[in-house]
């Protein structure tokens, strides 16, 4: 009940104050459901046939580090000693060469499988999304390294980021009953 000077007791506005954060959460959850409801059941993706490795999607993305990342097409690997991703020799500066194209961050690793076979994974916390592997891989590979969006790092903008800047209009929504779109041979 108000003082009779027509001031708000403390009790009052505490309450007041609750309804007023209670109805800001529900307005945003209602705002999310709204996005999400927006998107028609769809996310974002990484068309890998057309991606072209420009590098944005490391930069662009809204969340850091980026929620593009490196992932392995296994069944196109060829399980080489010498993976242009990992490439362990020292950079020349200049550009178009195969060391200039392995991984920044060290997010390729090998195991020894047996001579000469070894088996790259991806280290996906110390991805950036950078695509120097990827470029490496499709110009002195086989092409099995390419970027995914991964969705328990997206936050599935309205708009995405990347696909505002993308060359090759890469970035593309797709059910999100099938989130990922795989590379394959051809």
């Amino acid at each position: 009940m108000a003082e009779p000077s027509g001031k708000k007791s403390r009790r009052e506005f505490i309450a007041e104050g609750i309804r007023t954060g209670g109805l800001v959460a529900v307005s945003g959850a209602l705002g999310s459901l709204a996005t999400r409801a927006h998107s028609g059941g769809t996310v974002w993706q990484i068309d890998p046939h057309k991606c072209v490795q420009c590098e944005k999607c490391a930069t662009e993305c809204v969340v850091s580090p980026s929620a593009v990342k490196c992932v392995h097409a296994y069944a196109m690997c060829g399980y080489c000693r010498l993976c242009f991703g990992v490439f362990k020799d020292k950079r020349t500066g200049n550009t178009t060469t195969a060391e200039n194209h392995r991984c920044p961050t060290d997010a390729i690793k090998r195991t020894f499988v047996e001579d000469p076979y070894y088996e790259m994974y991806i280290d996906e916390p110390l991805c950036i999304g950078c695509a120097l592997c990827v470029q490496g891989c499709e110009r002195f590979g086989n092409g099995s390294l390419f970027l995914q969006i991964r969705h328990d790092r997206c936050v599935n903008c309205n708009q995405c980021a990347i696909a505002n800047v993308c060359p090759a209009q890469a970035i593309v929504r797709v059910p999100a009953s099938q989130p990922y779109l795989l590379k394959t041979v051809g």
